[in-house]
């Protein structure tokens, strides 16, 4: 299953941000990575910008270039602002769904839980990080799952919730209420730079 793999930091680096999860790294070397990082220069093309918001979006959700074409494609074809659209269905994706509702402190941490089979999707074990919920469907823990610390402690240290999704602590289960709005979406994302990129 493909993934990116390399160093948190040097991504966190990259882009001035906690792109996957905090890192020392930021406060310590405020400036990119490389050779060159101190000496970078400033001033940006246009489709370098473009394309570095592209970049950041990617890392933050964990999806590769293919599969973010592909994504871009559907939201295109949907009715409504296209780059709402992408990020809609970024946020549906159940391994970002299983962050969001803190059954796992990372999206990293998510995707691995979903393909070792202990998340289930209205009753039914599902295994690929990619899948689209629906408004309505219920994401759970399967029952022999339920006491694995790396659940129990992520739970225990969630505080934040959000407006689209309901969470039953007895039953270690979260409803998909409903498809974000952009204004409850928290990501630093320009998504209008990535439609612009992709229309070129």
């Amino acid at each position: 299953m493909a993934r990116y793999t390399g160093p948190k930091a040097k991504i966190a680096r990259r882009f001035g941000e906690q792109i996957e999860g905090y890192s020392k790294a930021l406060q310590k070397k405020n400036y990119p990575p490389g050779q060159h990082g101190r000496g970078r220069r400033k001033k940006q093309s246009e489709y370098a910008i473009q394309l570095a918001e592209k970049q950041k979006a990617k890392y933050i959700y964990g999806v590769l270039e293919r599969q973010f074409a592909r994504m871009f494609d559907i939201a295109s074809s949907k009715q409504g602002i296209t780059g709402e659209n992408l990020l809609q269905l970024l946020e549906s994706r159940l391994d970002n769904t299983v962050f969001r509702l803190g059954i796992a402190p990372t999206r990293r941490g998510a995707r691995q839980l979903v393909s070792h089979k202990h998340i289930a999707v209205n009753g039914e074990v599902v295994n690929i990080p990619s899948y689209i919920l629906k408004p309505g469907d219920i994401v759970s823990v399967r029952e022999r799952s339920k006491s694995l610390s790396a659940i129990t402690e992520s739970l225990a240290g969630k505080s934040n919730r959000y407006p689209w999704l309901e969470w039953n602590s007895a039953s270690f289960s979260g409803k998909f209420v409903s498809v974000p709005t952009r204004e409850d979406i928290p990501e630093n994302i320009k998504e209008q730079l990535i439609v612009e990129l992709y229309s070129k």
